[in-house]
């Protein structure tokens, strides 16, 4: 039977007395590439932070890897790019390696030199992503695309089960964003990696991800299989001028507005 990563059954999260996510459920099963789409205001970002326990939730449940969140103390488990990662000071002098090798640092091992194992996890997070050869150069020389590939490494040092990724390609052009998502899914295919991304990309998640959830302060699941129409459920949150258009023969998608 396949594990259940996340599990929230009715959530409801408000902001001063007001609902940001009305009565939210959802499944992720192991091995799942979930995106998650929606609005500006819609609740996505608040429906990550309430996963993760960041917020409070007013009513419902919420479970990761089958346990109660309240009792969930396993985060080494869950890899997380927030959504400004990439942007920091120009002037920070990290490099590439130095950069991923912080995803093995743990509260209980603050200071203390690194192991061998830990060295080992970072070269290969760094290999699975693609960006060995520029270990040595200083992030602040780098493209916005490479910036991404570190962040998502670091991540990947302590082999979590859940990947998280609050709009991580946010601000980069079509071409990063594609090469972006073509990643994750090289990643979950290759790794087994639970993925949740939050991303404005509807193209990328529809031609990569295997769950689609639109989120305006409801939730709507949808799985997605070849030549489904996902019409209906986007419409629901970004409203009636919304086309969409599959291209079969590029195996592309293309969101039109009009």
């Amino acid at each position: 039977m396949t594990e259940k990563i996340i599990e929230a059954r009715d959530v409801v999260v408000k902001y001063n007395g007001v609902p940001v996510l009305d009565r939210v459920s959802l499944e992720v099963m192991k091995g799942d590439f979930l995106g998650i789409v929606g609005p500006n205001g819609g609740g996505k970002t608040t429906l990550l932070n309430a996963l993760l326990g960041n917020v409070k939730i007013a009513s419902g449940e919420i479970r990761l890897f089958g346990i109660e969140l309240s009792k969930f103390k396993d985060f080494q488990r869950i890899g997380y790019v927030a959504q400004h990662a990439i942007q920091f000071d120009l002037l920070f002098p990290a490099t590439v390696e130095e950069i991923v090798r912080l995803g093995c640092v743990s509260r209980g091992r603050l200071g203390r030199p690194l192991r061998a194992e830990d060295r080992r996890a970072a070269d290969e997070a760094m290999e699975l992503v693609g960006i060995t050869g520029i270990r040595g150069r200083k992030i602040s020389e780098l493209s916005g695309g490479q910036k991404q590939r570190i962040f998502i490494a670091k991540a990947l040092v302590k082999r979590p089960e859940l990947l998280v990724l609050d709009e991580a390609t946010s601000g980069l052009d079509v071409s990063i964003q594609d090469r972006f998502v073509s990643l994750l899914k090289k990643l979950s295919a290759e790794t087994g990696v639970t993925i949740v991304t939050v991303s404005h990309d509807l193209s990328g998640v529809m031609c990569q991800a295997n769950k689609l959830a639109v989120v305006n302060r409801r939730l709507e699941l949808t799985e997605i299989v070849p030549g489904m129409d996902p019409t209906t459920a986007l419409r629901e949150a970004y409203g009636e001028h919304f086309t969409f258009v599959f291209h079969n023969e590029r195996d592309n998608c293309l969101i039109r507005n009009g």
